[in-house]
Formats: structure tokens, sequence, C-alpha cells
């Protein structure tokens, strides 16, 4: 999946949950595999909304990870 292809995907449902997207970081590659995600809002981010967007974000890769594509 591509850098681009992943904003399109997630970018929609972050900002439905009151967070901007400002950028991804993402490594393929075996176990040194990465996707980072940077975002924010208006009067700042704290960790437990850090963590509130990765379950988001997990539950919307773990179902595009099962869909077929190209």
């Amino acid at each position: 999946m591509s850098r681009e292809t992943l904003i399109k995907l997630l970018e929609p449902t972050i900002e439905r949950v009151g967070y901007e997207l400002t950028d991804l970081e993402l490594k393929l590659g075996g176990r040194d595999g990465r996707l980072r995600l940077f975002i924010d809002k208006d009067d700042g981010i704290d960790i437990e909304e850090c963590a509130a967007v990765s379950r988001q974000v997990r539950s919307i890769l773990d179902v595009g990870a099962r869909l077929p594509g190209p």
C-alpha cells in the first residue's frame, strides 16, 4: 500500500474524530516495517488521544488487509 493510498484511507476517519493528519511516515519491509502518523488539533493532543486514534486506524487497517486488492 502506498503512502498516498494510506492518506486517502485514513485521513477521513482521523478528521471525523477531530484531528488533523499532518504527516505520515511509511517504511515497508519485514520486521522493520512501520507506519507513523503525525496528528494535531487546535488545543494540542495528549497520549490518550494518540492511543484512541491508533485504535481507530488499526481497525481500518485490519479490515483493509483482508480486502482483495491489486
